[in-house]
């Protein structure tokens, strides 16, 4: 009997500590949780299966919806009636990816934008900030590095431009392009008179007449004219798709080489000379419309036409920290004090 009653004490013991422990480590348990679901999702810890904040470097890594994300479904997602604003950016000219976006949100024409990212660390970072605006067209290029004019990556960047925009023609879309290192003063659309094919600015430094001719300037002494790749309106004609099927070939003709260091302008002129007679262009106006090599050189023009400028594009000048200085120096860099303008919200 004193036996049973020493077992059975013994055996309510045991069940007892069981259940305080069983209840400690439950609770315990349930503190851990509760600390891993609020700080290391804040932390980006890689302990957390889901973390809050984006790393570039490890993207490439990361499965991605946005990896069969085609042109056909961006457009049709972005396009407002339709016409799409394109830019094309490889990943260290994300800060003035951002700047020129300011700066079209500025005139209320961000949600047509769409960015062709030239490698994945831009394309999942404009996704995961603006869902749906960017397209990555394989191959993808290295998102380490800033290709200089005159380099081959520029070259190897720019040359797949008439491409795109080829295929947003054949899509049936009107097509701004817009290289990233320009800023809208005012709304483009209203300078776009008629209904020509194409529409372009001249990169000729030289300072032009207020009522100068919209028609397609002589050519130089090269044998072609000097008319700027980096800011076009296209709409969906047998014209304008002339001339990008052309552009695509005088690429080809003449790729970059160390004796041949080219961008893609050259070949655009030479197919705006060799399709002049098939294509309807209009070249638009100078002081709407400068080029760096004006706006940047002659202080009188600028005073004297101010008012005047819509896009202002800061050309003629080589290096990432060059343009952005530049871009300080007459106030049009507007990350510093307008990023939360921007679609993409202030850069880490």
């Amino acid at each position: 009997m004193e036996k049973q009653k020493l077992f059975s004490s013994a055996s309510h013991l045991s069940h007892s500590s069981t259940s305080i422990i069983s209840r400690n480590s439950l609770l315990l348990l349930i503190t851990l949780l509760v600390i891993l679901g609020v700080f290391l999702p804040w932390a980006g810890s890689p302990l957390f299966l889901f973390p809050n904040t984006y790393s570039p470097s490890s993207s490439s890594s990361l499965p991605s919806k946005w990896d069969d994300y085609s042109l056909a479904k961006a457009a049709k997602f972005v396009a407002k009636n339709g016409t799409l604003i394109v830019c094309t950016v490889s990943y260290p000219f994300f800060p003035f990816l951002n700047n020129w976006l300011i700066s079209v949100t500025r005139q209320k024409h961000q949600d047509k934008v769409l960015v062709i990212a030239e490698d994945y660390t831009t394309l999942y970072k404009v996704n995961s900030k603006w869902p749906g605006h960017a397209v990555l067209i394989p191959p993808a290029l290295d998102s380490q590095t800033a290709h200089n004019f005159g380099s081959q990556g520029f070259f190897n960047l720019t040359s797949r431009r008439p491409e795109h925009l080829l295929q947003l023609l054949e899509l049936g879309y009107n097509v701004m392009y817009n290289d990233v290192d320009m800023v809208w003063l005012q709304d483009p659309f209203p300078y776009l008179e008629g209904n020509h094919d194409v529409y372009f600015t001249d990169d000729k430094p030289k300072i032009k007449p207020l009522s100068h001719s919209h028609d397609l300037p002589p050519s130089a002494r090269t044998g072609r004219t000097n008319i700027c790749s980096c800011m076009i309106f296209l709409r969906p004609t047998n014209g304008a798709k002339l001339l990008m099927k052309q552009w695509i070939k005088e690429l080809h003709a003449q790729p970059w080489s160390k004796s041949n260091k080219g961008n893609d302008q050259p070949g655009f002129n030479w197919a705006l000379g060799k399709t002049a007679h098939q294509v309807d262009v209009y070249l638009l106006s100078q002081a709407a419309f400068p080029t760096g090599g004006v706006y940047f050189w002659y202080k009188r023009w600028v005073k004297e036409t101010k008012g005047k400028h819509v896009i202002i594009h800061n050309n003629y000048i080589v290096g990432f920290n060059n343009k952005m200085k530049r871009f300080r120096q007459f106030g049009l860099w507007l990350v510093d004090d307008h990023a939360l303008k921007s679609p993409l919200g202030k850069l880490e």
